[in-house]
């Protein structure tokens, strides 16, 4: 199982990544655990703002291809209103093959 998710930084910046673990990659970007990414590692991570579940790696990582093609304003859209996921990328993705996934 694969994750795509979209993380809110200090400078409130939203940084798009892929992992098989949530928690973990949490860690590393915050410093806590080594392997975080170098872009978060100058702007804290404050939380994640959405994930999905994808099946395997080649669909988060298109997934994650899409996400970071959308500009701030979309990006800010899509978190303020989750279903319009469909809507923002069904011409670009088969997005039934993703899943949110709850973060509380």
């Amino acid at each position: 199982m694969y994750y795509t998710y979209m993380l809110r930084c200090e400078d409130d910046s939203i940084y798009t990544g892929i992992t098989t673990d949530l928690d973990r990659r949490f860690k590393q970007h915050q410093g806590k655990v080594q392997g975080g990414a170098k872009y978060t590692k100058s702007r804290m991570p404050l939380r994640y703002e959405m994930a999905w579940k994808s099946p395997d790696r080649q669909s988060a990582s298109k997934l994650e291809y899409r996400l970071k093609r959308l500009n701030k304003q979309e990006k800010e859209a899509l978190i303020k209103a989750p279903e319009s996921f469909e809507k923002l990328l069904a011409d670009k993705l088969d997005v039934s093959t993703y899943q949110l996934v709850n973060l509380l």
